[in-house]
């Protein structure tokens, strides 16, 4: 008997493969996420996927959001406060940065 037409194996395989959107999709906007890191604070690539780890990290907010939102940074020029002041943080902890329309107080 072929598995085939099984509805338990097609329904396993839509899920992989809808994972594996997810991946590719999730994979994309992380890697965008640190060239503008890289860009920014003038770090390696491996410098930036620890930069926007310990962001994520330090802010209880998933690696994708944080990343999402540092997108939406670049193109809109709004970012939470949360975010801000620790990317700008950890930044300075590789070396001295100071994050575009960051109040100037700091």
């Amino acid at each position: 008997m072929s598995t085939d037409g099984d509805p338990d194996r097609i329904f396993a395989l839509q899920e992989e493969v809808h994972q594996l959107k997810e991946a590719v999709s999730s994979h994309a906007v992380i890697d965008q996420a640190i060239g503008m890191i890289v860009a920014l604070g003038r770090v390696t690539p491996d410098e930036g996927w620890e930069l926007l780890k310990e962001v994520s990290q330090h802010t209880n907010i998933k690696l994708r959001n944080v990343a999402e939102m540092i997108l939406v940074w670049g193109r809109n020029g709004v970012m939470p406060e949360e975010i801000r002041a620790e990317l700008e943080d950890t930044l300075d902890r590789y070396g001295p940065t100071q994050i575009p329309g960051a109040p100037s107080d700091r």
